[in-house]
């Protein structure tokens, strides 16, 4: 099996990350969606959004994105956006505020092995923001470069003072990706085989709820089948 995550081969200049941010420390951040997966700040602005705006930080596979005006202004995100030869979907700046905690849950199809790998850069963080994949801590660095499967049970704590800001990006696999993961040790042809908890199965299930379709609808009913209820 793959990790569950990985840190890639990369790192970025703390300098040029947070003088960018600076560029965004304006009122466009928004408040998370999810307001029951969080407790205490959750907000995020969007350099790539469905709509162009930089409001608009929904993340749906399989849409159509495009950057925002904002990215523009952002010539150091622009070019990490270009490191990743490969099509982006949603690239967000997601910050958790201080003593705030995004609760465990998963996000259904967001594994390499889906076609799909979500991107981590800290850009502001500290020894106190504790974050859990697969209930292993994942000790990201300012200027580092991650890769996790959010398909698997995850969580973040921020027990500092300050807020921790992350560069995301949502990338979509090919040949040049492949080429990338296969040098940090993962089995690209690797079939990932669905088989998890009842509890895991739970949070899978009240994702999909939430995004209800004929698809969905047939998933939701073969996890119920598996389950020991």
């Amino acid at each position: 099996m793959n990790p569950s995550s990985c840190q890639l081969p990369i790192s970025f200049s703390i300098e040029k990350l947070q003088n960018d941010l600076q560029t965004c420390e304006t009122n466009l951040w928004t408040p998370h969606f999810n307001t029951n997966r969080y407790e205490g700040k959750w907000t995020s602005v969007s350099l790539r959004s469905q709509s162009g705006l930089e409001t608009d930080i929904l993340s749906f596979a399989d849409k159509e994105y495009k950057n925002t005006p904002l990215l523009d202004s952002c010539p150091y995100f622009k070019e990490i956006m270009d490191w990743f030869e490969c099509e982006k979907e949603a690239v967000r700046l997601l910050r958790l505020g201080s003593n705030s905690e995004i609760k465990e849950h998963v996000d259904n199809d967001t594994s390499y092995e889906d076609g799909f790998f979500r991107i981590h850069v800290p850009i502001v963080t500290n020894s106190e923001v504790y974050f859990y994949v697969d209930k292993k801590l994942v000790p990201m660095k300012m200027g580092e470069c991650w890769y996790a499967n959010f398909q698997l049970p995850h969580s973040v704590q921020n027990k500092s003072s300050e807020p921790r800001i992350h560069l995301t990006l949502d990338c979509i696999r090919n040949y040049w990706s492949d080429e990338l993961f296969s040098k940090m040790g993962f089995d690209v042809n690797f079939v990932y085989k669905k088989q998890y908890s009842d509890e895991v199965k739970q949070q899978i299930i009240a994702e999909l709820s939430r995004n209800p379709s004929e698809t969905n609808v047939k998933i939701i009913a073969e996890l119920q089948s598996q389950m020991n209820l």
